[in-house]
């Protein structure tokens, strides 16, 4: 792979006389292809189409990066200096019994020890959790892609057979069929090209798609794309020995610079960019250079990384010599890399990331206000009454292990306060995805789980997602004549017309489409490869003849050129070469294109006659409007033959070629409408959500199709546009750019969009998401399976790629994979995105209310009563393990079809909005009011006597903290409805989970009330104080209902936090505005420098973490 273009051409002929050499060479054929018993020995002369992966993170480094939070590490050092004072004084104790003694500090002092190890054991609680969580993810997630990589397979030519084998068995010497939407798995040389148009721009960083061809340049490189055409190749280097296995080696893998810059991402991401395994197996390409150019663009050094692989990769790939001195003269000569760019668009900061920063940062300065002040208060307390004179404080000198104990007492109590979010959107997310895998959604990125509960519009194709898929034809126009059903026979036409159709039909169709016989007797035959083909294939089938006879006579070596199929086009054209020296073309395609490039028809006897525009035009009224009137898909097929003495046109001049063709007839293919679709889309409709059809079939066709579904419902106010009327409506007519302005006036009413390109779906989807007609922003979902969808699935918030039908560019342009091809399981990921927003709500509003009370309840008894009843032992076990379980038991509740019954949220709705404010408001009012009322009255309540600055325990304290414990399981259960339903217990049988976590926390609370001890500061309650204990718990579910039928008018919207403002919202759209309205070449060139394979940027990538840092604090929230 050293050289490339006309000088590879030379090489390979002069070095290895020609394709054909090569292949002796390699003892292989370019017919027949190897054998499947060489496969092995293949493999250990010339090695395997894979790179060992890097070995995943031990569990004692998962928890190391579990112990950078900054909350751990104060509370770490904390323990470790109130263990060692104690232990000093302990140690004294023992020579001063006496002293000791008079002050009353026997027990604490023997027992102070306790405090220091509990803090210790509750940080290593947190941190084997958080270990084991990560280590049990990536260990999921491994499986999970090496599931999915067995289900990767490429078309491989075997012993004369074509057939599929795993990406990884693909060996040396393998002739391998490449098509439109491949990713390129191993480097190869073209046997054979038909139209055939690569994109290299992760090798080469150049934008424009290379043609590739025998006589132009015949070299493929793994990791590249097939954007037009098809052919074969013969596999010359696989695994690390291909230029992405070369670039990964040149570049170490890019796993150490992971370490330095990208320590946040966790075990999971450094070991997928180190698969290089997959890179050529999971994909299937888009491999090495373009997941190195990835990573080190998304850390600020695009350029270099851009360079360095058009150096190492275009030109001196192949080479195995002097490569570290190359890359090193390379690294010399390259500029300055430019400032780093803000990360690339909204995916990658996401609606609920950017509410959570801006509620962290809120939280963040309250918490770092309020702790701050209270240490200074009572450190300046402390000072006064300690060392001040009589009668102002005690006279007392400075001793230096009781002040430190007293000031670390102070900071553990100020840190335990604002712990934050620590597990609540990981577990979230986490089981979403999982449970979202059974419902047909495979997330790649995790934010795109809650995203698409916020989406307010859904751009979806037509064909597979909304229709079945399977289609049939059951009209024709053959002959003049407009069959309504299709029943004859190969006889029963003239004989021309039957034998050309089913002739064009064989020939002009991908090899790999096929019909197969059914698996079970009553099943109907499977259809595989493109569908559209294969219902023209078993249309020949139907008239009594096979499509693999005509093929057989059409060998891959006659076939002299071909037009493939694109959304310019819109038809494919297959050109072969006869035995007597002349050509015969067959093109097929959508009617109306076709019928224009036809000057002759073939009437009743199967004669040409010629084919005006007139007539054309009648065509059409007559024929192809009532079709897609049906809801049909119109394909016109046509031939024109070229004599042997004929002046042979330039084949590369499509437009002469393929002109004053013969009309053979047109078929109307019908493909039903999944039975499923129109009660989702109503679903849809009813949750807020407006459904909008993008296809590149008929206007007629699609606004049938439109009107089965329900997209296009009576009396409405709608649009339907073809393309080119669309862009007319929405480009300014003196500069023929796009205007917001103008496009504001068309898309409220567009719900159909036919004959569309890829571009306009790009158009449509940035227009919207740039609107700001609507008050909270559109959130924008869009569907997609081709190549060129890429862009737009990038694009949009939530991008959908089709699993079945989706190419692997489309793909790795996702959030999420459809594995059904099925707008129902759209419908599904709106559920759970709804469900993960609201159990992350629940949580903040369960989690908030207890911190309120506790910093209220900590600030105001540390300086007023110069005690507390909440010691910080105990307000670990609230806040690090109480916390912990209620995230798990509240982020489980499973999804309802209430999820669908309100309006989505959008980009602009704070996440802790003036219900759930008053809720929280409302609620801590409760606690705080029993709180203080047993703290001060608690000897008339519930006859415990007052002890304040008591130190022992006492059950004073030990029923307050009781109190408040109980108060919060409770509440934790009216946080399970969060949208002012009175009902706190519908649906808890579904949540097994949430009862059994319930239940447990009680059960501990219990343990630690009653043999808790020295080390939670507790003593043993009378059975009379448990019961009003869990009165008082059983009362916030009373107050509860209260507080929800106050009216949320009263609170002033300024109290809300976690909205984002159009300022915010533009900021994160401003990242894509140099995509935004642009050219598809641009935004496909991202796509691919960017490296988004399928699965080193998606699953793979195991943690993102986000840090805020505000006035001395960090937030510190594991989204995965």
């Amino acid at each position: 792979m050293e050289y490339r273009g006309r000088e590879a051409v030379d090489r390979l002929r002069a070095d290895y006389g020609g394709v054909d050499g090569l292949c002796r060479r390699l003892r292989t054929s370019p017919g027949k292809g190897i054998s499947e018993s060489e496969v092995p020995q293949r493999q250990r002369a010339f090695g395997a189409n894979s790179i060992p992966p890097k070995p995943p993170k031990t569990f004692l480094q998962l928890a190391f990066e579990a112990m950078q939070d900054y909350t751990l590490l104060m509370l770490v050092v904390c323990a470790f200096i109130s263990l060692a004072i104690s232990l000093y004084q302990k140690f004294r104790s023992k020579s001063n019994s006496a002293a000791a003694a008079s002050h009353g500090d026997d027990t604490e002092e023997q027992a102070g020890w306790i405090e220091g190890v509990a803090i210790a054991f509750a940080v290593i609680v947190v941190v084997i959790v958080t270990a084991f969580n990560d280590w049990s993810k990536e260990r999921q997630f491994r499986g999970l892609q090496a599931k999915l990589e067995q289900e990767h397979l490429f078309d491989v030519v075997r012993a004369g057979q074509l057939t599929k084998v795993l990406v990884s068995d693909i060996v040396v010497g393998d002739i391998c069929q490449v098509k439109y939407g491949d990713a390129l798995p191993a480097d190869g040389i073209i046997v054979q090209s038909n139209d055939l148009k690569v994109d290299e721009s992760s090798l080469t960083g150049e934008s424009d798609h290379v043609k590739k061809s025998l006589d132009r340049d015949p070299v493929l490189l793994s990791g590249t794309n097939v954007m037009e055409g098809s052919g074969r190749m013969l596999i010359t280097a696989v695994g690390i020995n291909s230029q992405a296995g070369i670039i990964f080696s040149l570049l170490g893998a890019a796993a150490d610079d992971d370490n330095g810059d990208d320590g946040e991402a966790g075990g999971g991401k450094k070991s997928g960019n180190n698969k290089a395994a997959d890179v050529d197996t999971a994909a299937g390409g888009s491999s090495g250079a373009a997941a190195v150019a990835g990573n080190r663009a998304g850390r600020g050094e695009a350029a270099n990384a851009a360079e360095t692989v058009k150096l190492t990769g275009a030109n001196r790939g192949g080479s195995g010599d002097n490569h570290d001195q190359d890359l090193a003269a390379d690294d010399q000569q390259q500029p300055e890399a430019p400032k780093k760019r803000r990360n690339f668009g909204a995916k990658e900061k996401s609606i609920l990331q950017a509410k959570l920063t801006t509620l962290a940062i809120r939280i963040g300065n309250v918490g770092s206000l309020v702790g701050g002040l209270t240490f200074f208060i009572l450190l300046v307390k402390y000072c006064v009454i300690t060392f001040a004179p009589p009668p102002t404080g005690a006279g007392e000198s400075l001793n230096f292990t009781r002040d430190l104990q007293r000031l670390i007492d102070f900071v553990i109590i100020a840190v335990t306060v604002i712990v934050g979010l620590p597990l609540a959107v990981t577990i979230s997310l986490a089981y979403s995805v999982k449970k979202m895998m059974k419902d047909n959604n495979l997330v790649r990125h995790l934010d795109a789980c809650e995203t698409m509960g916020n989406a307010t519009a859904i751009c979806s194709d037509k064909t597979g997602t909304l229709t079945t898929n399977r289609m049939t034809v059951v009209q024709a126009y053959l002959g003049g004549v407009l069959e309504k059903t299709v029943t004859k026979k190969f006889e029963d036409y003239p004989r021309r017309i039957s034998e050309t159709l089913c002739r064009a039909i064989a020939i002009n169709s991908g090899v790999t489409s096929r019909i197969l016989p059914a698996e079970k007797p009553n099943e109907l035959p499977k259809q595989v490869g493109n569908k559209t083909e294969c219902a023209l294939l078993g249309l020949v089938l139907d008239m009594g003849r096979h499509y693999d006879e005509y093929r057989s006579q059409a060998p891959p070596e006659s076939i002299h050129h071909v037009y493939t199929f694109n959304s310019v086009r819109k038809s494919m054209t297959t050109v072969i070469k006869r035995d007597d020296g002349g050509y015969t073309l067959y093109c097929k395609g959508a009617a109306e294109m076709v019928l224009t490039k036809c000057s002759c028809l073939l009437d009743s006897d199967g004669e040409e006659r010629p084919f005006g525009r007139q007539e054309q035009e009648q065509v059409i009224r007559r024929v192809i409007d009532p079709m897609a009137g049906d809801g049909l898909r119109t394909i016109a097929v046509a031939y024109k033959e070229f004599g042997p003495r004929d002046k042979l046109p330039d084949w590369d001049a499509e437009d002469q070629v393929v002109s004053r063709l013969t009309c053979i007839g047109i078929l109307g293919i019908e493909d039903p409408v999944r039975p499923e679709v129109p009660l989702a889309i109503r679903k849809c409709q009813a949750a807020g959500i407006c459904v909008r059809m993008v296809t590149g079939d008929n206007v007629n066709t699609a606004r049938s199709i439109a009107g089965k579904c329900g997209i296009l419902r009576p009396g409405e106010n709608f649009l339907v546009l073809e393309g080119r009327e669309f862009n007319k409506q929405i480009r300014d007519p003196a500069t023929g750019q796009v205007t917001q302005e103008r496009f504001n006036q068309v898309w409220p009413r567009l719900r159909v969009l036919a004959r569309s390109s890829p571009q306009d779906k790009y158009t449509l989807v940035s227009g919207i998401i740039a609107s700001r007609l609507s008050a909270s922003r559109e959130v924008v979902a869009v569907t997609g399976d081709g190549t060129n969808d890429g862009p737009a699935l990038k694009k949009a918030d939530v991008g959908f790629a089709m699993g079945i039908q989706g190419t692997d560019v489309a793909k790795e342009a996702s959030d999420i994979i459809l594995t059904d091809d099925n707008f129902s399981s759209i419908v599904k990921a709106v559920m759970w995105g709804r469900n993960v927003y609201d159990s992350i709500s629940k949580f903040l509003q369960f989690q908030l209310t207890v911190n309120v009370v506790a910093v209220v309840v900590a600030v105001f008894s540390a300086c007023v009563i110069t005690d507390t009843p909440l010691r910080a032992i105990q307000m670990l076990w609230v806040n690090l393990i109480m916390d912990t379980l209620a995230s798990l038991a509240l982020a489980t509740e499973l999804p309802n079809d209430e999820l669908l019954e309100r309006k989505p949220y959008g980009r602009t709705k704070p996440l802790i909005d003036t219900t759930m404010l008053r809720n929280i408001l409302g609620n801590a009012i409760y606690q705080l009011v029993i709180t203080f009322a047993l703290l001060f009255a608690g000897d008339k309540l519930i006859d415990t006597p007052i002890e304040l600055g008591s130190r022992v325990p006492t059950e004073h304290f030990t029923a307050i903290f009781n109190a408040f414990v109980l108060m919060t399981l409770f509440n934790e259960v009216n946080a399970r409805k969060i949208h002012n339903q009175r009902n706190v217990f519908t649906g808890l049988q579904r949540n097994l989970l949430f009862v059994l976590i319930w239940i447990s926390t009680f059960v501990l609370q219990i343990l630690i009330v009653q043999y808790g001890g020295m080390v939670f500061r507790t003593t043993q309650l009378e059975l009379s104080h448990w019961m009003w204990c869990l009165c008082f718990g059983i009362g916030t579910l009373v107050w509860h209902q209260v507080v929800i039928s106050v009216p949320i008018s009263i609170l002033p919207t300024c109290l809300e936090i976690g909205g984002s403002t159009e300022q915010e919202i533009d900021q994160i759209l401003e990242d894509e505005e140099y995509d935004q309205m642009g050219s598809l070449t641009d935004v496909e060139t991202d796509i691919n420098k960017k490296g988004q394979v399928l699965w080193i940027r998606g699953l793979t990538r195991l943690q993102t973490q986000v840090r805020v840092k505000g006035m001395g604090s960090k937030f510190l929230l594991t989204v995965f």
